[in-house]
């Protein structure tokens, strides 16, 4: 249901059709970028969103509006596991909406676990995601590319890797817990990070690990090294639920430095 009003909420910006602001390719582009492939069998590549000026694209995450990036590999060959490496998003203020994404252009690199080891990896599928300027347009892309096993280091793959959010460790988090507890309608999370300052005003995301459950817009607040982050979960069939929290995913955005912290303890 709350997915619902989510995508509900994203019309108070503008939605039309591609065809009426002169189609997808005035808007944006998709390519598939080699980066060659690892010593351990990998292949390494990135999907690349080429967006007109003045739009943006969404995070797997994205706020408090907006359509998050999904792939549809079927088509593929050769393709076992599939892993994204994000790069560090911006916060964007809109019509009151508060949304998570990149401007102008997404390098989006992922690692290719062949089935079959040896053998050709050829990526065909679609993306799926949402555009937004004054408008907001929701895209759907075709891709179809044989991967490069030869091809050598790609810069624009290792800066978009370099973008990346620190991890726990690099960031110098010292404890990150998760404190549960019922609402009306689901279970109120509060997360809390023991982490040196990011910079700037901080945001902390909330994902709950599990597809069938939503989270509200985060409130967040620091106090000395302790940052910390409230929000709702909420299922999306409204029946009771379980929380594993070394499924939840934590990611602080902060002015000079992101951080992404995966699983929390009891708190």
């Amino acid at each position: 249901m709350l997915r619902s009003i989510a995508l509900a909420v994203c019309l108070t910006v503008p939605s039309v059709t591609a065809a009426q602001v002169g189609g997808l390719d005035d808007i944006v582009q998709l390519e598939i970028l080699d980066g060659g492939q690892t010593d351990h069998g990998t292949y390494i590549g990135a999907v690349k969103v080429t967006l007109a000026d003045g739009w943006k694209t969404y995070w797997r995450a994205p706020g408090d509006a907006g359509i998050p990036p999904q792939f549809d590999w079927r088509g593929s060959r050769n393709v076992g596991e599939v892993s994204f490496t994000w790069p560090s998003p911006k916060v964007f203020d809109q019509n009151g909406l508060r949304t998570i994404g990149y401007e102008n252009q997404l390098i989006l690199p992922v690692e290719i676990t062949p089935k079959r080891a040896g053998k050709p990896v050829q990526l065909k599928g679609r993306m799926s995601f949402g555009v937004c300027s004054d408008v907001c347009v929701p895209a759907q892309l075709k891709f179809d590319h044989d991967l490069d096993a030869s091809a050598g280091r790609n810069p624009t793959i290792a800066a978009a890797l370099a973008a990346r959010p620190y991890s726990a460790r690099e960031a110098g988090v010292k404890s990150a817990t998760c404190r549960l507890s019922p609402t009306k309608d689901g279970m109120q999370i509060e997360a809390r990070v023991r982490l040196p300052a990011t910079g700037g005003t901080e945001m902390m995301i909330i994902e709950p690990g599990d597809p069938s459950l939503w989270a509200s817009e985060p409130q967040t607040r620091r106090e000395g090294n302790v940052l910390t982050s409230t929000a709702e979960l909420i299922s999306d069939s409204g029946t009771a639920f379980a929380i594993d929290r070394s499924a939840i995913r934590l990611t602080v955005l902060g002015g000079a430095h992101s951080v992404d912290i995966k699983g929390c303890t009891p708190g």
